[in-house]
């Protein structure tokens, strides 16, 4: 597949985003992700950005997503994930209901 080159203009007053939390959310023809900054030590979290995608840049997203986080771990050594105490919540969004979203 030949690769192609898009010219990308960010604005200059595009401010960037930290997001130490995500949902995501899908129905038929898209997929919702919510990036929010939680408020350590609270049950609190505020919405930074809302991003919606088709399914299929959602496909495709996450094959980048995992092939970049293979070629961080390549360089950088194995991310590790969480195996209990107390950052656990941090990743534990099984167990987390977020208000104000649906």
């Amino acid at each position: 597949m030949e690769k192609r080159e898009i010219a990308v203009n960010i604005p200059q007053d595009l401010d960037p985003v930290y997001s130490n939390r995500i949902q995501v959310a899908f129905k038929d023809d898209e997929f919702t992700f919510v990036f929010m900054h939680e408020i350590p030590g609270t049950n609190q979290a505020r919405a930074k950005s809302i991003v919606s995608i088709s399914p299929k840049h959602a496909k495709n997203f996450s094959e980048v997503l995992a092939n970049t986080v293979k070629g961080y771990e390549d360089k950088f050594g194995e991310i590790a994930a969480p195996k209990g105490g107390s950052d656990k919540r941090e990743f534990d969004d099984k167990n987390v209901t977020i208000k104000g979203y649906s």
